[in-house]
């Protein structure tokens, strides 16, 4: 991608939503320096922070070098922008682990080694040690109070209230640019279109401490065509972090995306050409039962956030739950993620001398383990709903007349999976 031609791919992606008249003549003239905030005001990046990543992404792609900036500092305050009510302030310790944390997440999708290698930054470097005074002199008197109350971030909270800290988040990140733009030779911000009011207040702030150029891009906010808020589902916010989504409910995010959606996520969160994104738009037009376009999507993001093997799998336990897989060919790794989405009990053989289902005398009561996994309220239970054929024993339908589990009936040395009907599962760990 030459970039001449960066704004063009951004517009047919839909990532391209407002930005100031010169900018184009600027990314044609040569290498620029361009940067996006991210408040580390969470313990990890969302999904709906993707669309910014992925401007950066382009940019870097076109030939310009991306600045990532974790707002160690503003992270203190938090943006109103988007927000009906106050952020709840948090500890500098706990901003300084989320900005750890946020930043390898960014190395994810952003080559800091390469010709137009990335930087990373922290404004904690200068906000910080930046008195109450020299920013009330040097900063807020470039700005007129009418200046700030016309700006949507704060013109959204004013019947509400908003606190005088949040009402100074803008001047913190116009200088923020002011400092990149003076130490990294920034003259491009990026950002969710809900941050154009922030970043023109550092374009003005440059203006008129330097006498500089310098531009805004803003990206489209992410909607849905149901309706409902992006990123969100019944478990909460979908975030970039294993430990808060799991690599499987993150990959089933993307599966699950509406048939409407796809279209628009594939062209905002993939890096995927036109030609193969139209192919894949062809494919699920003509056939939406087999949601290729879907699993094209997920394989993409989940991949480049947690790496190929984790995305098969996540795929592996996406199609034994969801497409009849033969449980006996899922990997350790498999059963391993499966077992944290699925109800799993811990159980010890029990040993008996000639037991039927095992030469060492290794066993366990199947109606035992029904109970214990909470697949049967009780014995009684297990045992009329193995008489009407509604168990299966890894994929296997257990017949009335089994009684018991024994070491050939695990995968992998210790794992059994049993199934209630069609969809209710869970898992077994055996243990000596």
């Amino acid at each position: 991608m030459t970039t001449a031609s960066l704004l063009d791919e951004l517009s047919w992606r839909g990532l391209l939503y407002q930005h100031t008249d010169a900018l184009g003549a600027a990314l044609s003239a040569g290498r620029i320096s361009a940067y996006c905030g991210f408040d580390p005001t969470a313990q990890s990046l969302h999904v709906g922070n993707l669309v910014p990543v992925m401007g950066l992404v382009h940019l870097q792609r076109a030939g310009h070098r991306p600045i990532a900036l974790v707002g160690g500092g503003t992270g203190m305050i938090g943006d109103p922008s988007g927000k009906s009510t106050e952020r709840q302030l948090q500890t500098r310790e706990t901003v300084e682990a989320n900005g750890r944390a946020i930043g390898g997440q960014l190395a994810r999708f952003l080559d800091f080694t390469g010709p137009a290698a990335a930087i990373r930054r922290d404004n904690a470097e200068w906000l910080m040690p930046l008195g109450a005074v020299e920013m009330l002199r040097d900063v807020g008197k470039h700005f007129t109070v009418n200046y700030m109350l016309a700006k949507e971030s704060v013109k959204a909270r004013l019947d509400g209230g908003i606190s005088f800290t949040e009402f100074s988040y803008m001047l913190l990140q116009a200088y923020d640019y002011l400092q990149l733009h003076q130490r990294e030779g920034a003259t491009l911000q990026i950002g969710g279109s809900d941050q154009w009011g922030n970043i023109t207040a550092g374009i003005e702030l440059i203006r008129r401490v330097t006498g500089h150029e310098a531009h805004a891009l803003t990206m489209p906010l992410v909607t849905t065509a149901s309706g409902t808020k992006f990123g969100k589902t019944e478990a909460g916010a979908v975030f970039l972090d294993p430990r808060l989504t799991s690599p499987y409910r993150f990959y089933q995010f993307w599966i699950n995306a509406d048939d409407r959606d796809v279209p628009r996520w594939l062209r905002f969160f993939t890096l995927l050409d036109r030609a193969a994104i139209e192919a894949l738009e062809r494919e699920a037009a003509e056939h939406p039962e087999r949601r290729t376009a879907q699993r094209a999507l997920a394989e993409d993001v989940t991949t480049r956030v947690h790496g190929a093997d984790v995305t098969r799998t996540a795929e592996e336990v996406s199609g034994l739950l969801f497409g009849g897989a033969d449980p006996a060919a899922l990997s350790v790794r498999a059963l391993e993620a499966l077992a944290e989405e699925i109800p799993t009990a811990r159980v010890r053989w029990t040993r008996a001398a000639g037991s039927e289902s095992s030469s060492d005398g290794r066993s366990l009561a199947l109606q035992d383990a029904l109970v214990t996994a909470g697949l049967a309220s009780s014995k009684s239970d297990a045992r009329r709903t193995l008489q009407q054929g509604g168990i299966a024993v890894n994929g296997v339908k257990a017949g009335g007349d089994m009684t018991a589990l024994g070491p050939a009936h695990c995968l992998h040395d210790g794992y059994v999976l049993l199934r209630k009907g069609a969809r209710s599962y869970a898992l077994l760990r055996l243990e000596n």
